[in-house]
């Protein structure tokens, strides 16, 4: 678990690692940014904010690599594909 300062709002990364590589997640307010392990399908069910980015190695690659996925709830507020993982999260702060 590691603390996380965007624009002074605290933010939570967690980190597992795997035999190839490492399940990454950075956890918002409302919400939380993912990396290509984490599934939008289940998200949507779950109605759940969710932003995806992909070709990540560790936090700072997730805070600049550009969201691939959302889910629709995400979307709802505002976060879309093509946004920085960095205001991703921004937008996940009021949910």
């Amino acid at each position: 678990m590691e603390k996380i300062i965007i624009d002074g709002v605290e933010f939570t990364g967690y980190c597992i690692a795997t035999e190839n590589a490492a399940l990454l997640m950075i956890k918002a307010p409302h919400g939380f940014l993912g990396c290509g392990y984490f599934n939008i399908e289940i998200a949507n069910r779950l109605n759940e904010h969710v932003a995806i980015v992909t070709g990540v190695k560790n936090f700072e690659d997730m805070l600049e690599a550009d969201v691939i996925a959302t889910s629709n709830a995400a979307e709802k507020n505002g976060i879309n594909t093509g946004i920085s993982g960095r205001e991703a999260l921004l937008l996940m702060i009021n949910g």
